[in-house]
């Protein structure tokens, strides 16, 4: 076409007096928007539809601009698809005949077949097979389509006629700044609307003073507004295009292509939506059903877990974990049973969407799992709580989160120590915290004395230095054992109940203090770590020497620290 237009400056006869000067300008017009045509379309006007190639008897359409204007079926050795594509050839150089008078557009018939000619080139044939199941004749059929064509170049030229083209280049430049406008004040509009939406979620979420509250009901808002902007934004600029595109005859194919990427979507969506309404409806009544279900269970639980109700053999601490474990093997089941009836799980893609999910869980789960089985267990076997003191290895602390996961302790340093459930369940667990609460948590600590010092004598002092120690229950009694006869000395263990773990590093330091002050003041030598021989003199501090530099900076002992201890 645009080849046919250089050739030809003007190629529709002047017949209402339009000067030179017109003439060219329409000329240059229809040759730019020739070029922008082959420069858009990616399929000529006159090439064959894509459409898939059947059997002979099988129709396809012949086409005009992109308008369908009949369909032809095959005959003998001469495909429909061959057939009709050289049907539409002729029609379009028809088309860009400008001297084509649409009157000698007529039929001719013989005996084998009735044409459509135009003078003496027959444009199309229609033979005996192609009205056979139409009940009518050939001549009839010819001359149907013959009005058919007759319509077509009509429209075809309309199309291509100058006011036509000046029109939808008046109505591009017109469309053009309308739609600059619009973005212009739509960005203003949309700024407008945030500022605003801020300022009264600022006013609504002040008087509570929740910060979080505010910064999501901002973010999901604001988000939304985004949202809905770029959706206006992307249907008004596609409208524009598709409106402008399909103004011209050159582009009106791609304009179409461009509605109907849009509409089968929504179409195909609209009609999955429906065809699957009986199986939404299933779910929404399942999901309601799955939630008044979890409520009860929720509620049930949460009584036993405060004691407002109890069950045999079932302990209150085992309440949230075990509704967490009903929780998640009712959604598992849920999941089981709706699984067939979402829209597209009968898909390849669903299918293979779940296909890799189910291998990625398998292959990266393993020690989750494992993790998981461990907390159950452990919670199960109630080794510890929450607020315990425990030692697990070498970590002693108390026990802030127990997780399905991992189990947290805080040293009484103040160090976090984190430790997964399946490493924990190869450990040995001390809990202090148990035998505190029922007032028998014994606390031992060991010393070393000569056999030259009565061990009457060392049992008192154990145990006064016992008894001036703070925190330490004075029933159950303490009590002090000989554990070991060395070579050179006598080992004695002295043993406290205490019921407070928390304070055992406090507790076992005063303690030591105190052994130490006892044992200096009643003039007998400890012998630990090692004894090889007896000393000249013993190894004791005298009471007059126990405070003395550089320890000017710790409290002065009272000279009886006996009395001092009992506040005498």
């Amino acid at each position: 076409m645009s080849l046919y237009l250089l050739i030809h400056p003007y190629p529709y006869p002047s017949t209402n007096g339009r000067s030179d000067m017109q003439r060219y300008f329409m000329t240059v017009l229809l040759w730019v928007f020739s070029l922008t045509a082959g420069a858009v379309e990616t399929i000529p006007a006159h090439a064959p539809a894509k459409t898939v190639t059947g059997p002979a008897h099988a129709a396809m359409p012949v086409t005009l601009d992109g308008e369908t204007l009949f369909a032809v079926r095959g005959i003998k050795t001469l495909t429909a698809e061959l057939r009709a594509h050289a049907i539409a050839e002729r029609i379009q150089r028809l088309a860009d005949d400008p001297y084509l008078n649409l009157d000698d557009i007529t039929v001719v018939a013989d005996d084998i077949s009735a044409d459509v000619v135009s003078k003496d080139r027959i444009i199309l044939s229609i033979f005996g097979l192609d009205v056979a199941a139409e009940g009518i004749t050939q001549q009839e059929r010819a001359t149907h389509l013959a009005g058919i064509v007759r319509s077509a170049l009509l429209r075809y030229r309309q199309a291509h006629s100058f006011d036509r083209l000046a029109s939808g280049v008046v109505f591009t430049l017109l469309a053009t700044i309308a739609l600059g406008l619009f973005l212009r004040y739509f960005n203003r509009f949309y700024a407008w609307v945030e500022r605003g939406l801020s300022g009264t979620i600022k006013r609504w979420v002040r008087p509570t003073r929740m910060q979080l509250l505010e910064f999501i009901v901002e973010g999901l808002l604001a988000g939304t507004v985004r949202i809905l902007r770029l959706v206006i934004l992307i249907g008004v600029i596609y409208l524009y295009v598709t409106l402008i595109l399909g103004l011209f005859p050159w582009t009106r194919t791609v304009a179409n292509r461009l509605f109907t990427y849009v509409t089968e979507p929504l179409q195909q969506i609209a009609l999955g939506l429906w065809s699957s309404l009986p199986n939404l409806m299933f779910l929404l009544v399942l999901l309601v059903i799955v939630t008044h279900v979890l409520k009860v269970l929720r509620f049930f639980f949460a009584e036993v877990g405060q004691g407002r109700l109890t069950v045999a053999g079932f302990y209150p601490e085992w309440a949230m974990p075990t509704y967490k474990i009903v929780w998640f093997l009712t959604m598992a089941f849920t999941v089981v049973i709706a699984y067939p009836y979402l829209p597209g799980s009968d898909s390849p893609a669903f299918r293979g969407i779940s296909l890799f999910l189910g291998v990625l869980f398998s292959l990266g789960s393993t020690s989750i799992i494992a993790n998981i089985v461990a907390g159950v267990i452990l919670t199960y076997m109630r080794g510890f709580r929450v607020g315990d003191i425990v030692k697990i290895g070498e970590a002693t602390g108390k026990v802030t989160e127990v997780t399905m996961l991992v189990t947290r302790l805080r040293t009484m340093k103040n160090v976090d120590v984190t430790i997964p459930n399946s490493v924990l369940m190869g450990s040995q667990v001390t809990n202090y915290s148990f035998a505190a609460g029922e007032g028998r948590l014994i606390l031992p600590t060991s010393v070393t004395i000569g056999y030259d010092t009565p061990w009457r004598q060392v049992h008192a002092l154990l145990l006064l230095a016992a008894e001036r120690t703070q925190h330490i229950l004075r029933e159950p009694a303490p009590f002090v054992l000989q554990t070991a006869l060395d070579d050179f000395y006598v080992k004695y263990e002295l043993n406290v109940y205490v019921a407070a773990p928390t304070r055992m590093p406090t507790i076992m330091s005063d303690l030591h203090q105190n052994i130490q002050d006892a044992f200096n003041e009643f003039g007998v030598q400890i012998m630990s770590p090692h004894y090889v021989l007896d000393p000249k003199s013993a190894k004791i501090v005298e009471p007059g020497d126990w405070v003395r530099a550089p320890a000017s900076a710790v409290p002065t002992l009272s000279p009886n620290p006996s009395a001092s201890r009992r506040g005498e």
